[in-house]
């Protein structure tokens, strides 16, 4: 039980990291097929590495070994587009991961104790889930607000090319435009 309360804390707490920024930084798309297939061959060696357990312990490397390839999977899509979306997703296959994880290793305990296992591995997911959705909220409003911040901005630009007149107006309120993306 301390064993799985110990994976579990771990498994929550590398979730709750913050994704670093190389992953930000998107790749061509040769690259991004390469890892793929990358992805896959490493998903089938582990799951071939399966084999030779049984019982539980087989369940649980096998779902060791999906959970990694899912969050492979998840890591490089965001590392593809680096878009904030893919970023959450990772976030959740993290999440999802851990659980069916930790699900599986509950099956080797009986009674309450199982009960309680997986009551636990589930409030862990359900925590996860909870902070990738406010990751999710907080991305979103950060966007927002640097709209917001991008308008003003213009607006003063503008405000600032009213003074002038004939030509220096219009290139002042073109040269605004540019900077700020308006057309």
């Amino acid at each position: 039980m301390q064993k799985l309360k110990t994976l579990t804390a771990a498994l929550l707490c590398a979730s709750l990291l913050p994704i670093s920024a190389a992953y930000a930084q998107t790749m061509n798309k040769a690259d991004y097929q390469a890892s793929k297939t990358r992805i896959s061959a490493d998903y089938k060696a582990d799951k071939a590495a399966c084999g030779s357990q049984s019982g539980n312990a087989k369940d649980i490397c096998v779902e060791e070994a999906k959970g990694k390839e899912k969050v492979a999977r998840a890591e490089l899509e965001y590392s593809y587009t680096g878009k904030a979306a893919d970023r959450t997703k990772v976030l959740v296959a993290k999440a999802k991961a851990a659980y069916e994880v930790a699900k599986e290793r509950c099956d080797d305990l009986s009674g309450n104790a199982k009960d309680v296992c997986r009551q636990e591995a589930k409030a862990i997911e359900q925590k996860a889930l909870a902070d990738a959705k406010m990751n999710k909220e907080i991305g979103e409003a950060k966007k927002d607000a640097a709209t917001e911040k991008v308008d003003a901005d213009y607006k003063v630009a503008i405000e600032k090319c009213d003074a002038l007149a004939g030509d220096a107006k219009a290139s002042c309120v073109a040269a605004a435009k540019a900077k700020f993306g308006k057309n």
